[in-house]
């Protein structure tokens, strides 16, 4: 069984500290255990239940009413709000699923959002977000590792089944090589920027993970890329910066660069280097090259 921290709480659910304490004080569904050192913590069925409490509070559902309700009449009602929801209700039923490791669940949620939305609005505003939120987007993991592997596996799968299914790039299409460098083994979110450019149209050239720098410099010569694009997921002690140089040694190609906050502190400022925060920062950057 998972142990989560207030902190940890507050960042899967949403719920603000001040009101988890308030309702620990004045209602019977919320009783965290304790350390020794009178510090809270939670478990995976607390956990589950606020995310459900979110979802119905979130849909006026009163917290008192809430306080008598069945976890069997929570769980009907939430099975209907999440598929008729917003977003924010949605990612609190992956984050569900993913803690049932229930894959049936999870496809359900994708699948629906999919057919209302499309597979790129899907991707952009609730997979990359729930990645975020439950920090597997960026290697800092908020759950433990076999949940982890589970729902990164599944985003996995399913990223490169809708990439199959993209039609292939024209001849004359422009190019983008994307890798992960040595000891970067986190490539959910360079599958993202991969589909979100072949379903824009480009011409993926995807070495996947760990891929070691002096082989950068025999692809560039082959394939001659518009740009590159690499991220720097694993929190590392070791400065980014150096790889990074390395990088642009290679070739005189532009390189796009995301991931964990941390890790990007140490890149010094180099014209070539254009720094993504979201999948819409490369939706725009691949649209002004491709109007070029």
């Amino acid at each position: 069984m998972s142990k989560y921290t207030m902190a940890q709480i507050v960042a899967l659910t949403g719920i603000k500290a001040h009101t988890l304490r308030k309702w620990e004080t004045r209602y019977n569904f919320l009783d965290p255990e304790r350390t020794d050192t009178n510090i809270r913590y939670y478990s995976d069925d607390q956990l589950k239940k606020l995310l459900n409490i979110g979802v119905l509070t979130r849909n006026g559902y009163r917290i008192s009413k809430i306080d008598k309700m069945s976890d069997t009449e929570i769980h009907e009602t939430i099975s209907d709000r999440i598929i008729e929801g917003n977003y924010e209700d949605e990612i609190s039923g992956l984050v569900i699923s993913m803690l049932n490791m229930d894959e049936v669940s999870f496809n359900e949620i994708l699948r629906t959002q999919i057919v209302k939305k499309g597979l790129l609005a899907t991707v952009t505003e609730l997979v990359y977000p729930f990645l975020n939120q439950v920090g597997v987007l960026w290697g800092i993991n908020k759950v433990m590792p076999a949940q982890e592997h589970f729902i990164s596996n599944l985003i996995k799968r399913k990223m490169f089944a809708s990439i199959d299914l993209l039609a292939y790039p024209k001849n004359n299409a422009p190019s983008i090589l994307m890798f992960l460098t040595e000891d970067e083994y986190h490539e959910i979110a360079l599958l993202l920027a991969y589909y979100i450019a072949r379903e824009m149209g480009w011409r993926v050239y995807y070495l996947g993970q760990d891929v070691p720098t002096e082989n950068i410099k025999q692809v560039i010569e082959e394939v001659k890329p518009n740009l590159m694009l690499t991220m720097f997921v694993t929190p590392t002690e070791q400065p980014t910066g150096s790889k990074v140089e390395a990088i642009l040694q290679q070739g005189d190609v532009p390189l796009l660069v995301s991931g964990n906050p941390t890790n990007l502190a140490t890149i010094v400022d180099d014209k070539r280097i254009i720094y993504l925060s979201h999948p819409n920062d490369l939706i725009d950057n691949l649209k002004k090259i491709k109007s070029f």
